[in-house]
C-alpha cells in the first residue's frame, strides 16, 4: 500500500486522548474503518473475511476415531424394561420393573480369566521387585528407577520398565528376588508371598468435584453478584459456610499392614477429590474350601489359579475391591501405550447393574441370554454352565466352572452372561433397585467407609453361577454379596464407556400422500 493512500485515510481519523496517561483511542468514520480493514486484509492475507463471510460456522476439529479394544465388543445404546415383568412366585422374590435407557459401551466378551488376572499379579510382583532392586539395601541399582529426565532435570520418581530384570542375579539381586517368596515351614513348598502383593492407585472423583455444593468458593470474585453454590438469587449464600467432604485414603503402617481411612474434613482444594486406595490383589484361593464345608475341594484350592491348565477359566476368589483395583491397573496399563489419544479414552470399570442386564438380555431383551425360554436345545445340549438338577452339577457337562466362551454368545456377542460365574457390578445393592435410580444410565453408588455398618457394603451381583439353579441365571435376577467377600462362584468382567456418543442417523419419516 502506498504512503499517499495511507496518509489520505489518516486525514479522516481523529486521535482522542483518554485521559489515562499515554493511552489513545482512535475514533474514525465507519466507512473508513471498513476500508482500512479491507486493505489490511489484502496486505496480510487474513482468512477471517474470506472464510465464512462473517457467518457462524462453528469451530472445526478432528474427530477421534476410537479403535475397538482387544477382547471387547460394542454394546450399542438402547432401551430396556429392566427387571422381571412376571414376578417369581416360586422364590417369592419381588424385582423392581422400570423402563430405562442406556448409552453405548464396550464390554469384555468373556469373564476375566485366570491368565488375564495373572498378568495383573505379575505386574505388581515385578513392580515391587524393581523397587527393591533400586533400594540400597538390595544393591541400589539406580537404573531401575527414573528420577530425572534426559536433560538432568528432576521428575516424579517412577519405575524404568525398559530395563530387563536380571537373568543371572548377583548376591544382592538374588536377595531381592527371594524376599518376594515364602516357604511353608511344614511342607517346604516355596510360593509367592501373597501378603506383599499390594497395588496402590488413585481415583479422581469428577462427579463429586462437579457438584455445586462442593465449589471451593461460595461466591464469585465479582463481589458476590452470582453464587457459585446456589443459582437461586433469592438465597443469600454465607461466604463463611464450611463444606465438608469425605475422602478415602490408605497407607502402609510400620508393621506392613494396609490402613484404610475415610477422612471427613472441610473442603480446601481440588486435591480433596483425589481418593487413594491400597489393595492386596492376590485371589483368595481358600474360598474353594470355605464356601463348601464338608467337601473335598483341596485340589481346586491348590491348583485352580496356579495351574496353567485353568488359564482360560474365569478367575474367582476376587473381591469387589480387588476387581476395582484390576480395572484401575488395566486403565493405567492401556494409557501408557496410547500417547496423545489417551485424553479421549475412558477408564475401565465394573459395569453398572443396569448396563449388565441390558447387555445380557441382548438386542431382543430376552429373559435369558439366548433366543427362547428353554435352557437346553432339542438335542439336550445346555446353553450355559449351571446346576440343572438338585445335586447333579455334571448334567451340563461341567462340575465346577468351565472354560470361558465354550457356550454360544448372545446377540451382543457376549459369552457366559448366564452361569459359569456370577459377576460383580459397581452398583450398591438395595431392595428398591432401579426404582431408586434415574431412568437415564441408572446407577446407585456408595463408597462405604470402614466404620460403616456391614450391611452398607453389599454390592449387586448378576448372572448366576455354576452352582445355581435355573431361576438364578435369568438376566433380570438380582443377588448380592459383601464387597470384601471372595467367593469361588463370583468373578467379573470390565466395561468402558465410549470415547464419544454421537447421534445415530435417523431416517426421516415419510410424509403421508395427500389425497
Amino acid at each position: 500500500m502506498s504512503s499517499d493512500r495511507l496518509n489520505s485515510i489518516a486525514e479522516h481519523i481523529t486521535p482522542l486522548h483518554t485521559g489515562r496517561g499515554r493511552g489513545w483511542v482512535w475514533r474514525s468514520r465507519g466507512w473508513v474503518c471498513l476500508l482500512l480493514a479491507f486493505l489490511l486484509t489484502g496486505c496480510f492475507g487474513s482468512k477471517i473475511s474470506s472464510g465464512s463471510g462473517g457467518e457462524l460456522t462453528g469451530s472445526s476439529g478432528r474427530t477421534f476415531s476410537e479403535p475397538s479394544p482387544y477382547g471387547m465388543v460394542l454394546v450399542k445404546r438402547g432401551h430396556l424394561k429392566m427387571g422381571l415383568e412376571q414376578q417369581d412366585s416360586l422364590w417369592g422374590k419381588q424385582t423392581p420393573v422400570r423402563d430405562i435407557s442406556i448409552d453405548g459401551f464396550w464390554m469384555d466378551d468373556t469373564e476375566i480369566t485366570n491368565s488375564e488376572y495373572k498378568q495383573f499379579v505379575n505386574y505388581v510382583r515385578d513392580s515391587i521387585l524393581r523397587e527393591r532392586l533400586a533400594d540400597p539395601n538390595y544393591g541400589g541399582d539406580e537404573t531401575y528407577k527414573i528420577e530425572e529426565d534426559k536433560n538432568g532435570d528432576p521428575v516424579k520418581p517412577h519405575l524404568n520398565w525398559k530395563k530387563n530384570l536380571p537373568r543371572k542375579p548377583n548376591e544382592d539381586e538374588l536377595r531381592a528376588i527371594e524376599s518376594l517368596y515364602v516357604t511353608n515351614p511344614v511342607t517346604g513348598e516355596k510360593m509367592l508371598d501373597a501378603s506383599q502383593m499390594n497395588y496402590r492407585y488413585e481415583v479422581y472423583d469428577y462427579t463429586a468435584a462437579a457438584l455445586r455444593r462442593n465449589r471451593l468458593k461460595a461466591t464469585n470474585d465479582n463481589g458476590g453478584a452470582l453464587s457459585e453454590r446456589n443459582l437461586n438469587t433469592d438465597i443469600q449464600d454465607d461466604p463463611n459456610e464450611v463444606v465438608w467432604i469425605s475422602k478415602d485414603t490408605a497407607y502402609i503402617n510400620d508393621e506392613g499392614k494396609i490402613v484404610r481411612e475415610t477422612i471427613n474434613r472441610p473442603l480446601s482444594s481440588p486435591w480433596d477429590f483425589l481418593n487413594t486406595y491400597i489393595i492386596n490383589i492376590y485371589p483368595d484361593t481358600t474360598c474353594w474350601v470355605n464356601d463348601f464345608p464338608n467337601a473335598d475341594n483341596e485340589v481346586y484350592m491348590r491348583n485352580y489359579f496356579s495351574n496353567p491348565a485353568y488359564n482360560d477359566y474365569p478367575v474367582v476368589g476376587v473381591t469387589w475391591e480387588q476387581a476395582n483395583a484390576f480395572c484401575a491397573w488395566r486403565t493405567e496399563y492401556l494409557l501408557k501405550g496410547l500417547g496423545p489419544a489417551a485424553r479421549y479414552v475412558q477408564r475401565y470399570r465394573l459395569p453398572t447393574e443396569a448396563e449388565w442386564e441390558y447387555a445380557a438380555r441382548g438386542k431382543e431383551g430376552t429373559e435369558f441370554p439366548w433366543e427362547n425360554e428353554a435352557i437346553a436345545s432339542g438335542k439336550g445340549c445346555f446353553f450355559a454352565n449351571f446346576k440343572p438338577d438338585d445335586g447333579n452339577y455334571t448334567k451340563d457337562g461341567n462340575l465346577i466352572t468351565s472354560k470361558v466362551g465354550i457356550y454360544s454368545s448372545n446377540s451382543n456377542g457376549l459369552y457366559d452372561m448366564a452361569g459359569n460365574v456370577a459377576e460383580w457390578t459397581s452398583t450398591i445393592y438395595t431392595e428398591a433397585g432401579v426404582d431408586a435410580m434415574n431412568d437415564v444410565n441408572p446407577q446407585l453408588s456408595y463408597n462405604a467407609a470402614k466404620e460403616d455398618p456391614y450391611r452398607f457394603k453389599k454390592k449387586s451381583v448378576r448372572g448366576g453361577s455354576w452352582k445355581d439353579p435355573e431361576s438364578y441365571i435369568r438376566s433380570a435376577w438380582r443377588s448380592c454379596e459383601f464387597q470384601n467377600q471372595p467367593r469361588s462362584f463370583i468373578g467379573f468382567r470390565c466395561v468402558r464407556s465410549l470415547a464419544n456418543s454421537v447421534s445415530d442417523k435417523v431416517k426421516p419419516a415419510k410424509r403421508p400422500k395427500r389425497k
